[in-house]
Order: structure tokens, then C-alpha cells, then sequence
């Protein structure tokens, strides 16, 4: 049962089963429980029903503040964004006010910019609605023309699940952003404290930075301020030493007495900017980590942050995500995710015989040589189009032993380079061409840039569905979780759970049911295992 929920920003709101009466009510949240639990001025309706609205974030994170967690929703601009790419039609505005205005012929307005929670005044995230409609209609409207062309999409129950996946997606990231991630700001500060020296004042570098800069200065006899690549390639050039670039790549190569601090002074200056002070009075509040999570925000369909950084946290910040006292954190990951939705998609029985073992390159060795790694070099070169050092003898062997798996991904480079658009599993489509690129493949630059978009679209087909995998992974997981454990984490193909000490095997015993259900969903009665690693820490730097 679908029912469409709009909300005014006073709290305040209507509710509307698709096909009946929509109802207004002064407290949207209050209506919301009453309807979750099966009560109320809706007869006939479930318990659990699928709340359809414009977007989560302009909703849920209101209803969480008031305590109510969502079993189900139909998010109709993460649906519309996913069928917008099905028709080849990328980056078009994707609120729900821009799908009816085309299914009006009006003008389409362009999506707005989200405002973060905190900063918002209103209870509810305030309708972007057209004149002359209610907001209940036009959502009810959107969906109705949704579910047709999900209908006609290629494999209507593939794309069901995707929509699906996405959608609980939605309530997955407000859930993580509303509960947060374990931080505690007393090791956060003596981290830093420890690599850049006292926090600096307002606007002055961290000691150890400052005497970083200063070795640069000196080695390079000339004052310059190493935040400036400008600066920095003047100044080598001055001692006879051209530079392309600033990168780190580009200065290991080079033999300077500067070197060596620039390079040190590059990696504190990141971790200070990226998460320092400053980032973590903005992120970090009430001992917790409360990061923006976008859920699709690469091409891909793996996530981004809009703010926060948690997808990169570097490995020295580990040590400061601590379970409260009494709890611990459930960490898991998917070993070797990519290859074995490669095995499961490709149908390839003998990539997916070694894909049933726990370790996938090792199982592998034997066609190899032996050698685990040269297994495993061969399969990221095959799923991103590596050509370098060993891999195209590598390659050869996998052609001849694991035919069905090479020539899957050696299609979808075929059709990139063509400038034909490939999908992932579940049909999330990836965008086509840009008319720079149709003009550079008919030039003398032709023959790389077809080979650059044949490495993309060889690599969508597998990263796209390894991400449906682990979104669909955490929809699972969400439900499995027995209360009040939470899922706080997610990058890629890791989760982290926290909870109290004595569910600690609960949850782990919930990831790994989770995997197995996120694997018979995508992909049915596979040979393909995808085992989750979990293990239960009191400190993130412990479960690497």
C-alpha cells in the first residue's frame, strides 16, 4: 500500500492512500506513528505502509527528530533521477515539481539547492509546489506516472528493486546523519595536537605546519608559501627545476632538499583542512560524527557527502571513533565485492566456482601460475582496463579460462568506446556521451578518448551493481537490526553498526543474513558468495 504524505512547515500536513481521501492533519508526525502502527482515519490501511513523498530530505529528518523511524518509502526524485537516466536524459532537474511540470508541458524549474537540516527554521523542509496544485495531488500524480515507466523499462522488476533499494537508501543516510557516528573530541583534539601542534588562532598555521613551510623557505632560498602551487613551481624553476604540476607523484620524483617538507607539509595540511578544528566544530556535535550523506551521488549510484567527509576518513582518524561505554562497534565489509558481482552477473561458471570461496584471487592462484597476486591483477585489469606491466599476459589467461566474465566487461568497453550508454544490473544507465567527447573521437584525439570512455563504461557495468549490491545490503540490514542498535557508517562496501555489547553477535549474525538476502535478490540461486567480514571493536582502528 502506497500512501502519500506532504508536509507544511508547521509541523503540520496531509496523508493520502493512493486512491482514497487525502487527510489533513495539524501534527504530521503524530499522524505518521498512528498510520505506521495501523491506526487512525484510514480504514484498511496496513501497518507499514510505503510512504511516498517529493524527497526524504525535506521530510524525514523532521519525523526522526520527533523519534519515528520509516519501514518503507517511494523517494520520487531519487526514482525520477534513475529514470531520467534510463532515457538517456542525465542531469535534467529531478524534483518532483519538475516531473509534473513535464507531464504538463510547463516549464521545468530547476532543482533546488537543499538547505542543511540545521539550518532550516521550519519543522518540515517548506513545498516547492506550482501555483494552482496541492502538494498531496502532485505527488500522488508523479508516482502514478513512475510506476508506468518503470513498467516499460526493460525489466520492470529489476528497476522495482532498484527504486526500491535507492528509496530505503534515503532513509538509511537521514538515520545515519540523524544518529551519527561515535566521535569523541578529547582524542580528536590530542590527534592533532600530537601530529600539528596547539590549536592555532583564527587564520595562523599549526606549529608543525609552520615549521614545515619554514623548511620549504629555506631549502628553496626564497620566501614561499606552500599552499600556492603558483609559488612553489616559481620557485623550483629559480633553482633549475621544472615542474609540470605540484602533486605528490610529480614531487617524488624530483631530488630537492624541499622535497621532503613539502611533502610532509601537504599531508598535515590536508588532514588540518579536511578534518581538523574547524571541520569538526561544523560536523561534530554531541559526540558524534553527523555527516550529509547523498545517496547516488556519483554516476555510479555509490554514495558522496554533501559535507562532513566521513567517506573520507583517513586511516589516523580511526582511532577516534570509539563505541560508547558499554556498546562496541559492529564493522563489516564485503571481501572482494567487485569481482564476485562480476561472476554473478557474467554468468562465468568457473570465475564463479572460485567467487564460492572466501578468499576469491586465492581461489583464482591456480589459473595463474600459482600466484595470487598475478589473479588479482588480472581481474582489476580487467574490470578497469589496465594494459600496464603484466596485466596484458595476465589478461590473455583469463580471456582463454574465464571467457563468459572477460568478454562481459570487454562488451561494455566496446560499447563506451562507441559512445553507446551501458547500465548496470538492476538498469541504472550511465550517462552518454558529451558532445565534447563526440567531437574529440572524431579528431586526432579520437582513438584515446574512445579508450578513456571504453575504461569508464567497462568499469560502470561492475561498480554500478556492486553498489546496488551494498545499498540493497543495508535496506536489509536496517530491518534486521534489533533495537536500539544503529547503523551509523557506510563507504563503498563497509558498514558499521553501533550497538550494546551483549547484541554485538546479533548484529554480526544480522550482516551476514543481510548479505545473503542482498545476493538472492540481485542475483537469485548463485554460486556466488559475498561474505561479510564483521567484526565486533570497541575502537574503529581495531577492525583493520
Amino acid at each position: 500500500m502506497h500512501v502519500v504524505v506532504a508536509a507544511d512547515p508547521d509541523g503540520g500536513g496531509v496523508i493520502r492512500p493512493l486512491g482514497g481521501a487525502a487527510v489533513r492533519v495539524p501534527d504530521l508526525a503524530a499522524a505518521v506513528r498512528d498510520a505506521e502502527e495501523g491506526r487512525g482515519p484510514w480504514p484498511g490501511l496496513p501497518r507499514h505502509p510505503r510512504w511516498v513523498w517529493s524527497d526524504a530530505r525535506r521530510v524525514y529528518p523532521a519525523l526522526l527528530a520527533r523519534g519515528l523511524r520509516l519501514s518503507r518509502c517511494h523517494d520520487l526524485a531519487l526514482t525520477e533521477g534513475l529514470l531520467l537516466a534510463a532515457q538517456g536524459r542525465h542531469g535534467e532537474p529531478r524534483q518532483a515539481e519538475a516531473a509534473y511540470a513535464r507531464l504538463h508541458g510547463l516549464p521545468v524549474p530547476e532543482d533546488a539547492a537543499e538547505r542543511p537540516q540545521a539550518a532550516q527554521e521550519a519543522l518540515f523542509e517548506p513545498e516547492r509546489r506550482g501555483p494552482g496544485v496541492a502538494e498531496a495531488d502532485l505527488v500522488a500524480e508523479v508516482l502514478e506516472d513512475q510506476r508506468r515507466r518503470i513498467e516499460a523499462t526493460p525489466d520492470p522488476g529489476r528497476f522495482r528493486l532498484l527504486a526500491a533499494a535507492e528509496s530505503a537508501g534515503a532513509l538509511v543516510a537521514a538515520e545515519m546523519g540523524h544518529d551519527g557516528m561515535p566521535w569523541r573530541e578529547d582524542v580528536h583534539d590530542a590527534l592533532l595536537t600530537e601530529l600539528l601542534g596547539p590549536r592555532p588562532a583564527h587564520g595562523m598555521r599549526p606549529a608543525r605546519l609552520q615549521a614545515l613551510a619554514d623548511e620549504v623557505t629555506a631549502a628553496l632560498g626564497l620566501p614561499v608559501n606552500p599552499d600556492s602551487p603558483q609559488q612553489i613551481i616559481r620557485a623550483f624553476k629559480a633553482a633549475g627545476i621544472e615542474l609540470p604540476s605540484t602533486r605528490s607523484h610529480v614531487l617524488k620524483t624530483v631530488e630537492h632538499p624541499a622535497v621532503a617538507p613539502l611533502l610532509a607539509y601537504k599531508e598535515l595540511a590536508r588532514l588540518h583542512s579536511a578534518h581538523g578544528w574547524a571541520w569538526a566544530d561544523q560536523w561534530v556535535r554531541d559526540h558524534r560524527l553527523r555527516p550529509e550523506y547523498v545517496v547516488g551521488g556519483v554516476v555510479s549510484g555509490r554514495w558522496a557527502t554533501d559535507g562532513g567527509g566521513a567517506l573520507q576518513i583517513p586511516k589516523v582518524m580511526r582511532k577516534v571513533v570509539v563505541a560508547d561505554d558499554g556498546w562496541a562497534l559492529v564493522v563489516a565489509d564485503a571481501a572482494q565485492l567487485e569481482p564476485r558481482v562480476l561472476a554473478a552477473m557474467s554468468g562465468d561458471r568457473g570465475l564463479a566456482r572460485a567467487a564460492g570461496e572466501i578468499d576469491l584471487y586465492a581461489a583464482l592462484a591456480q589459473a595463474f601460475g600459482g600466484e595470487r597476486q598475478a589473479a588479482k591483477i588480472a581481474m582489476l585489469s580487467a574490470m578497469y582496463g589496465g594494459t600496464s606491466g603484466d596485466a596484458p599476459k595476465l589478461l590473455a589467461v583469463m580471456r582463454q579460462r574465464f571467457p563468459q566474465a572477460y568478454a562481459f566487461v570487454e562488451d561494455a568497453a566496446r560499447a563506451g568506446e562507441e559512445g553507446r550508454v551501458v547500465g548496470s544490473w538492476l538498469g541504472r544507465m550511465c550517462p552518454p556521451p558529451s558532445e565534447r567527447w563526440r567531437r574529440l573521437v572524431t579528431g586526432p584525439e579520437g582513438v584515446r578518448a574512445a579508450r578513456d570512455r571504453g575504461r569508464f563504461t567497462r568499469n560502470f557495468v561492475v561498480q554500478a551493481t556492486a553498489a546496488e549490491w551494498a545499498t540493497t545490503l543495508m535496506a536489509v540490514l536496517r530491518g534486521l537490526l534489533p533495537d536500539p542498535a544503529r547503523l551509523v557508517f557506510f563507504q563503498h562496501d563497509e558498514v558499521m553498526v553501533h550497538c550494546p555489547l551483549d547484541l554485538a553477535e546479533e548484529v554480526r549474525a544480522a550482516v551476514v543474513r543481510a548479505a545473503a538476502e542482498a545476493s538472492r535478490l540481485l542475483f537469485g540461486a548463485t554460486p556466488v558468495r559475498f561474505p561479510m567480514e564483521a567484526v565486533a571493536v570497541r575502537c574503529y582502528a581495531d577492525a583493520k
